[in-house]
């Protein structure tokens, strides 16, 4: 009886902790410089990826508002800034761009969060930005996937 119940808390320990190595969670900070505090993270494909984005600024939301916004691979951020300038009914996320979105937050006020979960795509690399108007030429980075 003791074999078996030490059997079960090791293999529970043995999966527990593969599926923690299946998660992860990049925290971002958006600031009143328009930058995020990283121009980058690696994620491997499969992995359950939550992104938490916070507006560390203090200038209001309708001047400096951040969001993040992660493209698919190919689509850059100057192509979805370009078009977001005119979205601000949408929190300058365009409807017609919809397709060519992994994950966004919302658009965030001085000292928000938000946080968004999706899956790691298909190893690559894949742009993301601010589409707040203007901020994209200095809010980028990119994610990227690896396959291990």
């Amino acid at each position: 009886m003791k074999f078996s119940r030490l059997y079960l808390l090791v293999a529970a320990l043995i999966f527990g902790v593969a599926s923690l190595a299946a998660e992860t969670v990049i925290e971002i900070e958006a600031n009143d410089q328009m930058r995020f505090n990283t121009a980058g993270f690696e994620v491997v494909t499969g992995q359950s990826v939550t992104v938490i984005l916070k507006n560390v600024g203090t200038l209001p939301k309708v001047a400096m508002g951040h969001n993040l916004v992660i493209l698919v691979e190919g689509f850059t951020a100057a192509q979805f800034g370009t078009e977001a300038m005119t979205a601000a009914a949408t929190g300058y996320i365009p409807v017609e761009l919809k397709n060519k979105i992994i994950a966004h937050t919302r658009l965030l006020g001085p000292g928000e969060q938000d946080e968004i979960v999706f899956t790691a795509p298909a190893p690559g690399t894949y742009e993301f930005l601010c589409s707040f108007p203007g901020h994209f030429s200095l809010m980028r980075g990119v994610m990227t996937v690896t396959a291990e």
